[in-house]
């Protein structure tokens, strides 16, 4: 059967998914997501969340698809009515090591095992993790399933704040405004500036800061690394 879609097109977050699972005799249907894969300074955040089945949160979907206040209202739902909600992220250190893909998958590998109770069955956006709990690797996933969208909300709100923190820590950089993504404010700041000890040296822009082939790159590429 094709998936429900909205009236503009999108696909509709909905609880399809977990239903069936419950149906199957599972009881904690985990879902676990990531943000900040692709910004240039700071970690990589993820989060795991099993949903109450008789506690529903209206307005579940992606976070790239609610604004911040929003966004907010919900992780404060999402921590108060989940079954279990657990958060992780790796360094930027260690995204420099290991790769932006395995430090993802790494963060939503830490989320899940740190989940109290544990999760019996795990819903992830499109990866598989070295986990031993039986999962479900969904394409879209924080689109169309409700306990991935809710692990894409907390894990979102929860980056946020820390660059929020950062922001004070490292004035002159925007943090607080790009998340630490690519922008032109971004560019302009490691032009100038430099990068900081929590910049992603691996990643193209933040090893150009000090040269004029940053300037091409933003040319080239644009700047909305997301």
């Amino acid at each position: 059967m094709p998936r429900a879609k909205s009236p503009t097109g999108r696909i509709r977050c909905s609880g399809t998914d977990e239903r069936k699972l419950r149906a199957e005799g599972y009881r904690a249907v985990a879902g676990a997501d990531e943000v900040g894969r692709g910004a240039l300074f700071g970690p990589v955040v993820a989060a795991a969340v099993v949903l109450s089945a008789d506690r529903t949160i209206r307005g579940l979907d992606d976070s790239k698809q609610l604004d911040p206040e929003r966004r907010e209202v919900l992780a404060h739902r999402i921590r108060e009515r989940a079954v279990a909600c657990s958060i992780a992220s790796v360094d930027a250190a260690t995204i420099d090591r290991i790769n932006i893909y395995q430090a993802s998958r790494l963060a939503m590998k830490i989320a899940v095992e740190n989940l109290h109770p544990p999760a019996d069955f795990l819903l992830v956006d499109a990866l598989v993790l070295d986990v031993s709990v039986p999962q479900r690797a969904l394409i879209k996933g924080d689109a169309r399933c409700q306990a991935i969208a809710a692990a894409s909300i907390v894990a979102k709100v929860h980056r946020d704040a820390m660059m929020a923190e950062m922001d004070e820590v490292f004035p002159g950089y925007g943090l607080g405004r790009h998340k630490g993504y690519f922008t032109p404010e971004h560019a302009r700041a490691l032009r100038e500036l430099g990068p900081t000890g929590l910049h992603r040296t691996s990643f193209e822009p933040v090893r150009l800061c000090k040269t004029a082939q940053l300037k091409l790159f933003e040319n080239e590429r644009g700047v909305a690394w997301i």
